[in-house]
């Protein structure tokens, strides 16, 4: 009997929830600078193609895991867009952010490696709004 409470016990620590070490571990994944494009998906809307850099941080508040500073390029400069709140689930591999923008905005990114795809859906009726497409440059 005590063989198979060992057992039950041992199954059931498999699927605790991860510790706050692993879970900040986990996030480490995604933290620092990526580069690449951010395609407009709305013909004749006031949205522009962008060569972008995204910024991946700790948050600063308790409430979200982390935050992007978003830049655009133009004429080799970088110009400041904004900050989107995030956070970070490891089991998925996904990046959830908003810009908390009255458009309702949602920004959903899929890591692989060095290399993360994303796509912005807007509006209660979550438009698909623009593409993303980046490769990391730098370590956090």
């Amino acid at each position: 009997m005590k063989f198979l409470w060992f057992l039950v016990a041992l199954c059931l620590a498999g699927f605790s929830a991860p510790s706050p070490a692993s879970a900040q571990k986990d996030r480490l994944v995604v933290l620092g600078a990526w580069e690449g494009e951010s395609k407009c998906m709305v013909p004749d809307s006031p949205c522009h193609d962008e060569h972008v850099i995204y910024e991946i941080h700790r948050a600063k508040d308790s409430k979200h895991d982390l935050s992007i500073a978003a830049y655009k390029i133009v004429g080799g400069e970088r110009q400041f867009m904004g900050t989107l709140v995030c956070r970070f689930d490891a089991g998925r591999a996904e990046l959830a952010c908003s810009g908390n923008t009255r458009k309702h905005d949602e920004w959903i990114f899929q890591v692989t490696g060095n290399t993360m795809s994303g796509r912005l859906l807007i509006d209660p009726n979550r438009l698909l709004y623009r593409k993303v497409s980046l490769n990391r440059i730098a370590r956090h």
